[in-house]
């Protein structure tokens, strides 16, 4: 439906640092491989915090920044919205597809 890898991981990442498989559970059908990407997006633009501590093997948390806890109350409109018009969205996208 209407969304970005953005929202889920955002919305898993509310609260303290999450190790990447714990974002992996929370988020449910997403890549390890897209996870990684989406993962180095946000923190190159200043939502995310990757924090690595040493040991073995390696330890890395992330966490959202107060850049990127500021979009939490944006994403979850969008999320209400998407929810209110979900059947809307899809017969559009059904239409879509007929017709191609």
């Amino acid at each position: 439906m209407a969304s970005t890898r953005c929202a889920p991981c955002a919305r898993a990442n509310s609260g303290d640092g999450r190790r990447h498989g714990e974002l992996r559970e929370l988020i449910g059908g997403i890549s390890q491989k897209v996870l990684t990407e989406t993962l180095r997006r946000l923190e190159f633009n200043g939502l995310v915090l990757r924090r690595a501590y040493g040991g073995s093997p390696l330890r890395v948390e992330y966490e959202l920044t107060a850049l990127g806890r500021s979009l939490l109350e944006p994403i979850g409109v969008f999320g209400a919205w998407a929810f209110e018009h979900r059947d809307e969205v899809m017969a559009a996208q059904e239409r879509y597809t007929r017709e191609r």
